[in-house]
This record gives structure tokens, C-alpha cells and sequence, in this order.
């Protein structure tokens, strides 16, 4: 897939005051909630977890939005226009599987076990050197995550409003700085409620705009049809084994390279994902997180899908030589086409939302692994608890800077969803594999960790950077490859990690508890609430729902 990470210059909008009034009063407001949360910091538990005291509804909301950046808002809405209905795979089996599996089975042992972070379990089911490998890793993905995000929102403000990159870069960066900075993980988690609903409001305009302009639905599914083919607008044809298809896969690499590894990797190991659910008042609001944001997730899709094959009709030749428009311009093209002044400024004030939402949610996992993972574990031990609150702080506006700077490296990549599915693919997946096979088996040793880490690590570089890019097997597109390079870490990861746990010692089986399946720990045997026999706070009934919900939505999109 070749998708620029540039905006047609000719897209800039018409907007006047009121549009940027509205996104004066978002700024207020981001502010204003950065310094109310700063009055419920006072240990760094609070800092960093929010002192575990969150309800569910706000870290679901939370959660879900912290997942709607980049790839979620241009990336999708690009990946339709060029490969139309097959997008949704991203969603109803590129997600929803996995954030079910999170709350039902990873939760407890995330909670249960008390971390304060996803490297902090590693050390208590391996040992230090897969702890430590494990955070390094770790902290440099979510700044280069953090980079893209902000990248994404430069071009687009450039191309927009006309304001030159670096300032978009810079005025984000130190809004996102200071209300982290400020009130540490809750300030992010209330500001991405926020956001939630601010994306919500910019996206729905111009999905039902945008169908309006072309007839419905009917219109819509009608003239794609006619010009791309019946395929374009069906989930699964033309993935048969051998068949010839743009996305360059077929649905056995969609269901085991999406579908499993890049999917469970990203969102059961991702910690500016887990975090929020860690920062939940009590196991059972822990475990339902994802599961309410499971909800919201299998719908989003209609609210990117959409406006990207709107595009695809309104500008048939998008994408192609002939056209100035390319497929990331999807979304700023019918913003400039359809919107009018006030809804034009939520629009962009979405955008930006969403931008800043997946950068928080990188910079504040970033800095609550540095301090507890790295700096108090190896570096500075046995401080007072004040010290480091302030270290936090001053890690927040380090990994800000950092993030700035990879904004400019991810500029070298042709496709901004490509690139960040490439870093998953060399950090999540590899990271998956350790949690897994170390969560479900018990002979899995302490040693193991650390090399199943560089295993698969190592097996996804080299199948991207070797045998991909320099042509030793032909792959026909950059998401193929990465869907590939995911199945290769994954595979590599666990066979050394069964080669080396056969040749050496496992951990005590006392040391276990809680840790493994079939074990528990004080912490999972938490009673029920007072009240909480209602059904929508039984994880496991939301959690079926959602799977059983997901896989409806592949009915009408089948045939």
C-alpha cells in the first residue's frame, strides 16, 4: 500500500472566526481539566494510575479513544477509498477478539497482580533481563507511536488551516505536555472522555453528509460496484488462497496475522492501552474497560469506512496519477466540500482531538514505564515516594520533546498506518508471544522471557527489512509484509522460547501464583460489589456480547 503522508495543499478550508473560536474553547478546556486533576495528585500512584479509583464507563471511554489517532481517523478512511468494504477487518476481527480476551482472561492477572505496568509483569513472571529488555523496547515504541500521531497532525493542519508544520507540531506538543504534566494519568483519561465524544461530533457530520451527496447507501454501494467491482464492497471476496487482490492478502494471513498476532499483541500487551484499564477502581471495572470500549469500537468503522468510499465516488480517479488528491486526503476533501462554518471548526477540532488523544496516550504510558520500570528499578532505588512524582513530571516533557523529534522521522514513510503496523509488528508481537506462552504454561522458564523477546524481535526485522525490502520473496504490499513479518516474530518467539525453557530451570512453583492459568492470587479473588449483579457489569456477558455482535456485522458485507 502507497499511501502518501501528504495532504493536497489545495484542500486548505474556508474557515473565519467561529471556527476558530471553537477550537480556542477546546484548548480552555484541555487546560482547565489538566489543572483540576492536578488537585487529586499526591503519590505517584495517583501520578501514574490514578490511584486505581477510576469507575469503568470513564476508562472504557478512555480506552477507546486513546486508540482513535492516526491510523484510526486518515489511515482508515485512506485504506477504504483504496480497498473499500475490506477495512473492516481492522475492526471486527483486527480488535474486537482481542479486547474481549483482555477483559476476560488477561485482566486478572494485570489487576490481580498488582503491576504498575505491562514490562512490571515480566519481571514477576520471568526475570530482570526480560523486564528490562521488555521497557526499553517499550518506552522507544510509544515515543515513535507518540511521533506519528503528531506528524499526522501536522500535515493536516498544514494543509487545513495553513499553519506551517513545526507550529502544529510544537502548539500540540505543549498542550499534551502540560495537562499530563499537570495531572498525570487522569488528566489524560478525562481529557480523552473528552475527545471521545469531540470525534464523535466531527466524524458524524461528514459521514452523513457525505452519504447524502451520493445517494445513500444504495447510491453509494451502487457506483462503487460499478467501477471497482462487487469485491470492493464485500468483506471477504477475492481473500481465497491464490486469489489476486489489492491488499495482498488472503484471509488466512488477514485471520492469523491480523486477526491473532498483530491484533493480541497490540491491544493485550500495549500498555497506553492497558493502562487505563489498570487505572479502574476495582477488578471488575478492570475487566469490563475494554469491553465497554468494545462496544463503541465495532460501530467506529462505519464512521471512517464511509467516508472513505464517499471519496472513492466523489473523486473517482483518487489515488492514481491523475488526480491531486490522494487516498489520505479522504477526510480533509469532504471536510472542504460538505461542512459548513461551526461544524467546520468541530470538524478540525476533532481532528486534532484524535491526534492529541493518541499521542497522551503514548506520552503517559511512556512516562510511567521509564520512571517505575527503568529509572526507580535500575537506575535510582528506594527514594521518597515525592521524588519520583517530580521525575515523572520531568520525564512527561523529555518524552514530549522525543516525540517531536520522531514526528520529523516518521515524515520518511510513505504510508503512516503502514509504518505504525511495521512498529507493532517489531514490538507488540514479539512482546505477546513472552506473555502468552509465560501466562499458559507454567514450565515456561525465567530465562526464556528475555530471548523469546529477541527471537521474535529479530524474525520480524529481518523479514521486513530482508526478505521483504530486498525482494527475496515477493509480498505484494507493505501490509502483507507486515502481516507476514507478525507471524514470523510470533512463530520465532515461541520456539525458543520452548527451546530454551527445556534446557533451563523453571520458576519455583510458589512464585507462580497469580501469575499463570489455573493459579490465583488475593488479588483475583475479589468479591462482587455491593450491587453488582446487574448484567452490565458481568465481564463475561459483555464480553460474548461484543464477539456476537462483531460477527453479525460481517453478514451483510459477506456476499
Amino acid at each position: 500500500m502507497q499511501t502518501p503522508t501528504y495532504l493536497a495543499a489545495e484542500l486548505r478550508l474556508p474557515t473565519n472566526w467561529l471556527d476558530y473560536t471553537i477550537l480556542g474553547i477546546y484548548f480552555v478546556v484541555v487546560l482547565g481539566i489538566g489543572f483540576a486533576a492536578r488537585r487529586s495528585v499526591k503519590t505517584s500512584l495517583d501520578f501514574f494510575l490514578s490511584g486505581r479509583s477510576l469507575p469503568a464507563w470513564v476508562t472504557g471511554l478512555a480506552f477507546v479513544a486513546a486508540n482513535l489517532g492516526a491510523t484510526e481517523i486518515l489511515g482508515m478512511a485512506a485504506n477504504s477509498a483504496q480497498y473499500g468494504v475490506y477495512t473492516t477487518h481492522w475492526y471486527w476481527i483486527g480488535a474486537i477478539p482481542a479486547m474481549v480476551f483482555l477483559g476476560l482472561v488477561m485482566m486478572p492477572f494485570y489487576y490481580g497482580s498488582k503491576v504498575r505496568s505491562v514490562p512490571e509483569f515480566l519481571l514477576m513472571r520471568f526475570d530482570r533481563a526480560a523486564h528490562l529488555l521488555s521497557s526499553i523496547l517499550f518506552a522507544a515504541a510509544a515515543i515513535l507511536i507518540a511521533g506519528v500521531n503528531l506528524y499526522a497532525l501536522a500535515i493536516v493542519v498544514e494543509a487545513l488551516l495553513g499553519w506551517p508544520q513545526w507550529v502544529a507540531i510544537v502548539v500540540a506538543g505543549f498542550f499534551v505536555l502540560a495537562y499530563i504534566t499537570l495531572g498525570g494519568l487522569s488528566s489524560a483519561i478525562y481529557n480523552e472522555v473528552l475527545q471521545f465524544f469531540v470525534i464523535l461530533a466531527a466524524l458524524i457530520p461528514i459521514t452523513v453528509l457525505g452519504l447524502k451527496s451520493v445517494g445513500g447507501w444504495d447510491g453509494l454501494s451502487d457506483s462503487l460496484s460499478a467501477s471497482h467491482g462487487g469485491d470492493f464492497m464485500t468483506a471477504w471476496g477475492g481473500t481465497g488462497i491464490g486469489s489476486d487482490n489489492p491488499l495482498g492478502a488472503n484471509w488466512l494471513t488477514i485471520v492469523l496475522g491480523l486477526g491473532f498476532v498483530l491484533s493480541f499483541g497490540y491491544w493485550t500487551t500495549n500498555f497506553a492501552e492497558v493502562q487505563r484499564a489498570l487505572s479502574a477502581k476495582n477488578l471488575s471495572a478492570a475487566q469490563r474497560t475494554p469491553l465497554i470500549a468494545a462496544f463503541p469500537k465495532i460501530f467506529i468503522v462505519f464512521l471512517v469506512m464511509i467516508p472513505g468510499l464517499v471519496a472513492a465516488v466523489l473523486v473517482p480517479s483518487i489515488g492514481t496519477p491523475d488526480s491531486d488528491l490522494q487516498y489520505n486526503d479522504a477526510i480533509p476533501y469532504l471536510m472542504e466540500q460538505l461542512l459548513p462554518n461551526g461544524v467546520l471548526g468541530i470538524a478540525v477540532t476533532g481532528l486534532l482531538a484524535a491526534f492529541m488523544a493518541g499521542m497522551a496516550a503514548n506520552v503517559s504510558s511512556f512516562n510511567t514505564v521509564f520512571t517505575t520500570d527503568i529509572w526507580q528499578r535500575y537506575v535510582v532505588t528506594d527514594r521518597e515516594d515525592a521524588y519520583y512524582v517530580r521525575f515523572g513530571r520531568l520525564i512527561t516533557a523529555i518524552g514530549v520533546l522525543a516525540s517531536i523529534g520522531t514526528a520529523f522521522l516518521a515524515s520518511s514513510f510513505s504510508n503512516i498506518m503502514s509504518y505504525l503496523q511495521t512498529l507493532f509488528s517489531f514490538f507488540n508481537v514479539p512482546m505477546f508471544v513472552v506473555f502468552i506462552i509465560g501466562m499458559f504454561w507454567k514450565r515456561a522458564s525465567m530465562k526464556s522471557g528475555f530471548w523469546g523477546l529477541i527471537a521474535g524481535t529479530t524474525a520480524a526485522m529481518v523479514n521486513y527489512f530482508v526478505i521483504y525490502k530486498q525482494g527475496i520473496i515477493d509480498i505484494p504490499s507493505d501490509q502483507g509484509a507486515n502481516f507476514v513479518s507478525a507471524i514470523a516474530g510470533f512463530v520465532a518467539g515461541a520456539v525458543v522460547m520452548v527451546a530454551v525453557s527445556l534446557f533451563t530451570a523453571p520458576k519455583p512453583a510458589d512464585e507462580l501464583q497469580g501469575l499463570v492459568y489455573g493459579t490465583r492470587s488475593p488479588g483475583m479473588a475479589e468479591p462482587p460489589a455491593e450491587g453488582d449483579d446487574a448484567w452490565y457489569r458481568k465481564p463475561a456477558l459483555l464480553g460474548w456480547g461484543a464477539v456476537v455482535l462483531a460477527a453479525a456485522c460481517y453478514i451483510p458485507f459477506s456476499f
